[in-house]
């Protein structure tokens, strides 16, 4: 198992950072008169609490979370989407102009983004035809500057698994960081990765309310890792980088499990039953299985067949322009009622 050192791929200039030091931050105990942080003390139109400042490490959050996903709370760090946690890691990471990412396209695009936003160059792997991890490959990708390694799995918007063996080879054999990216995880019915975090110090998990939660309009998103990456991600992020709202209306959701495993497994019922539809049409070429919330298929005239639907007044993600997903499309699992609609379009289509 190659050796992994936090110290060895810290950028100097974020080892010798002084993180700003809030009024909220500094101050620790029970008080009930706060004249520490020039807030407005009258409150404000709206007659709740908004009128201070958020919890910076949002305490409450991150202990409900740590009860539902079985993640000790000093290894939770939680975001503005998984989006921040990808670019702090890259900002904390990746010297800019120097430094180099690896990513397995076709996959998600913000690691892309995040990258290039930060003069950071990206060493690309295609996946294989099937859509796996070609250790191979991988291992003529990574050189001497690359820093992150990026796993989405499932996989967007390929929508599979991918190899459990490659992955857990890329935490033993690589010593910079290795993200997995577990937005869809809760459609996956599989273990997460966040249960290894003892085993590989060099594991980045990344999580989401977006997707199986629903909350795709608070947008929060967590990252699990070792104690000293939480630290780092704790030090460059912005102070109050969750809202008060956002931390109670997240907090209210995990309240209620129980109904998010419900709404689930009706869009795996459903998504299972949208496999099956897919195969009465000829124009339909290829219909990949999917641990997701959503169907990759192949069909003849991509762009044709999206701009029917359009006329429809039904949207779907046309995926062709990625890597190994010509005439593509990505079919987002709907509610019953849409899903039929979808259906009924299709029937109705002519090529």
């Amino acid at each position: 198992m190659a050796e992994f050192n936090l110290d060895n791929i810290l950028r100097n200039n974020v080892k010798k950072l002084i993180p700003y030091s809030s009024a909220r931050s500094e101050f620790e105990g029970d008080a009930q008169i706060f004249l520490d942080a020039n807030e407005n003390s009258l409150g404000s139109t709206l007659n709740n609490n908004f009128h201070r400042y958020p919890d910076p490490l949002q305490k409450q959050l991150k202990q409900k979370l740590s009860t539902i996903k079985n993640v000790p709370v000093e290894n939770i760090f939680v975001g503005n989407g998984s989006d921040e946690a990808i670019d702090l890691l890259i900002r904390a990471f990746c010297n800019p102009g120097i430094d180099n990412i690896l990513i397995f396209p076709p996959t998600y695009g913000m690691y892309e983004v995040s990258a290039e936003i930060n003069d950071v160059a990206i060493n690309k792997v295609l996946l294989t035809k099937d859509y796996r991890l070609n250790i191979d490959a991988i291992k003529e990708g990574i050189d001497e500057n690359t820093k992150i390694i990026f796993v989405c799995s499932p996989n967007n918007p390929t929508g599979n698994l991918l190899n459990t063996e490659s992955i857990e080879w890329l935490l033993k054999n690589f010593t910079g960081i290795v993200v997995v990216d577990e937005a869809y995880i809760d459609f996956a019915g599989i273990t997460s990765w966040s249960q290894g975090l003892n085993e590989f110090p060099n594991l980045v998990v990344l999580q989401t309310l977006s997707k199986a939660w629903g909350l795709a309009g608070l947008r929060i998103g967590f990252a699990y890792s070792s104690k000293d990456i939480i630290h780092v991600f704790n030090k460059i992020k912005p102070p109050y980088n969750i809202s008060e709202a956002t931390q109670q209306l997240a907090l209210q959701a995990l309240q209620n499990e129980a109904q998010a495993k419900a709404k689930t497994n009706i869009l795996i019922q459903e998504k299972e039953r949208l496999l099956q539809e897919f195969k009465q049409f000829d124009f339909i070429k290829t219909i990949y299985p999917s641990d997701a919330n959503f169907i990759l298929i192949k069909v003849n005239d991509a762009k044709n067949l999206y701009q029917y639907l359009v006329s429809k007044t039904i949207v779907v993600r046309n995926r062709s322009s990625q890597p190994l997903c010509e005439n593509s499309l990505r079919v987002t699992i709907g509610t019953p009622e849409e899903n039929d609609a979808l259906l009924t379009a299709l029937k109705n289509y002519s090529v």
